[in-house]
């Protein structure tokens, strides 16, 4: 059965706190038995030198017998209290540790014991002896012992007193000591799984939320969005979530439109070509006609053609296949070559040429692709140019960039418009009434081209006056220099256009281009 990031993180957080419950308890106990221990020692110890004092007051040493000479009516009144005291027996041995005198409990006896010969060295040379057990038989059961000489003026020790208490004491001590932390600890760890569980609920809570808008999301439903209520982790994946969000719903939006109008673009010349070789076949059309609905079949055949190659080119770029040849080209001879390629359409509409007397702007770009571009905007400006108009082409190089501008007058665009002319298969109103052929991948072509070699394009327009395309391009190494050489002989410009001064010779074929 799979397990909830929710039971794996409340056991994991239940686990380490019995695990530190455990730790902690064992640490306490430790520490609580060496207190007990020690508080023992110290009071003890305050035992015995209290004991040392009233023997050493009431008792008189005989050096020649080597023998301590005890008033024991005097010292039976402290001895019984000492020895009450926690029910300890208190006794006094001999520099042999023979004992003297032995009390408990209030009661006075004199049992047949010798101390330990380690015991008495261990005084001698520490000064004290602490330990817990039944001192080699004399108790019946663990006691702790503490021990201490008692030494007169000229430093002989004449005896060893002791004072001995039941180590059962420290059980009671550590009995209690274990209630009162398995009642605290209980109580922390009731108080901590309530939190954990309140705050583990609410930490999976918007991690279920994901999951499920990432479930919609795979289903193709980007409209789930999911709340972010912190700046943590958790929050920036949120954000993130419903910022993929977005972006696929905006692509997918993108799918769907560009697959319509690709149909749409599809459709229309197919059915035509369809229609009218059906109608040539059964003899709709007559023969005299033939020839006439032909024509009209090539061209949408060569529509059909561009088409598709406009979108081979696009898919290129946007897959990052297409790889620039770069050259350092001048981007007036290109402009000029192009003009020539639309000259019966110029001189058609009476057109004035502006801008090319420029001389050499040299950039660094794919001649192939730059002269796509250069073709697509110079094709849409003499499609939309007002009979009579202008063409006109400035270009400026700043940081590094060269921006190259062409500017046709007449109606212009509409305010509406503009942000969307860069848009795949989009078309103006006045556009899809004048460009018959065109599919509308032309700019986009344009821009994705422009991109390409790390530039950018701009549109402006006033309407009734002018719309201008502006795109950059890298500047070549070479400066641009105003000395004119090479083919820009065979070019000139005056006030009526532009006119060839040398045989040109025969125009070169025009690139894939849509409007």
């Amino acid at each position: 059965m799979q397990k909830s990031i929710f039971y794996k993180y409340f056991r994991n957080f239940a686990a380490v706190v019995a695990v530190s419950i455990l730790v902690l308890g064992s640490l306490f106990m430790i520490f609580a038995t060496d207190y007990f221990k020690e508080d023992k020692r110290e009071t003890m110890e305050q035992q015995v030198a209290v004991t040392s004092s009233l023997l050493l007051a009431n008792s008189d040493y005989d050096p020649e017998s080597n023998r301590v000479v005890i008033n024991s009516s005097a010292i039976t009144e402290g001895f019984e209290t000492l020895s009450m005291l926690g029910d300890s027996a208190v006794f006094f041995t001999n520099s042999s540790g023979v004992i003297q005198l032995w009390c408990e409990g209030g009661d006075f006896s004199q049992p047949v014991y010798t101390v330990s010969p380690q015991v008495l060295r261990s005084i001698d040379g520490e000064g004290s002896y602490f330990a817990a057990g039944r001192m080699a038989g004399l108790f019946d059961e663990s006691y702790y012992t503490y021990g201490e000489g008692i030494q007169i003026t000229s430093g002989a020790t004449i005896g060893y007193i002791f004072v001995a208490e039941p180590a059962s004491e420290l059980q009671s001590f550590l009995t209690e000591m274990i209630k009162m932390f398995l009642l605290s600890a209980v109580a922390v760890l009731v108080l901590s799984v309530v939190v954990t569980y309140y705050s583990t609920i609410k930490m999976v809570r918007p991690l279920r939320e994901m999951a499920a808008a990432a479930k919609k999301f795979g289903q193709g439903d980007f409209s789930s969005r999911i709340d972010v209520t912190s700046d943590d982790e958790v929050g920036q994946l949120a954000m993130a979530l419903n910022n993929m969000a977005q972006s696929l719903s905006q692509q997918e939006s993108m799918r769907r439109s560009f697959i319509a109008n690709v149909s749409h673009e599809l459709k229309t010349p197919m059915t035509s070509i369809g229609g009218f070789i059906d109608g040539i076949l059964d003899g709709t059309i007559p023969p005299s006609e033939h020839r006439k609905y032909l024509r009209i079949v090539s061209e949408e055949t060569g529509r059909l053609s561009r088409l598709v190659r406009s979108m081979l080119n696009l898919s290129r770029i946007e897959a990052g296949e297409l790889k620039l040849n770069r050259v350092s080209l001048n981007i007036v001879d290109t402009i000029a070559q192009t003009l020539f390629t639309f000259e019966q359409s110029i001189e058609g509409k009476k057109l004035d040429i502006r801008g090319l007397d420029a001389g050499k702007v040299m950039v660094d770009a794919d001649a192939d692709l730059i002269h796509q571009v250069v073709y697509n905007l110079i094709e849409n400006a003499v499609k939309f140019v007002n009979e009579g108009g202008y063409l006109a082409f400035s270009f400026r190089t700043d940081g590094g960039m060269t921006y190259i501008g062409i500017r046709n007058s007449g109606e212009g665009l509409a305010k509406e418009e503009i942000p969307r002319v860069f848009d795949r298969f989009y078309k103006t109103d006045r556009s899809r009434g004048i460009d018959k052929n065109g599919v509308g991948l032309g700019l986009y072509l344009v821009k994705s081209i422009v991109g390409l070699h790390s530039g950018d394009i701009i549109v402006s327009s006033v309407q009734g006056e002018y719309t201008e395309f502006v795109f950059s391009v890298p500047s070549a190494k070479v400066k641009a220099s105003p000395i004119v050489t090479g083919r820009e002989k065979e070019y000139g410009v005056n006030s009526s256009g532009l006119i060839p001064v040398e045989q040109a010779g025969p125009a070169a074929e025009a690139p894939d281009t849509e409007a």
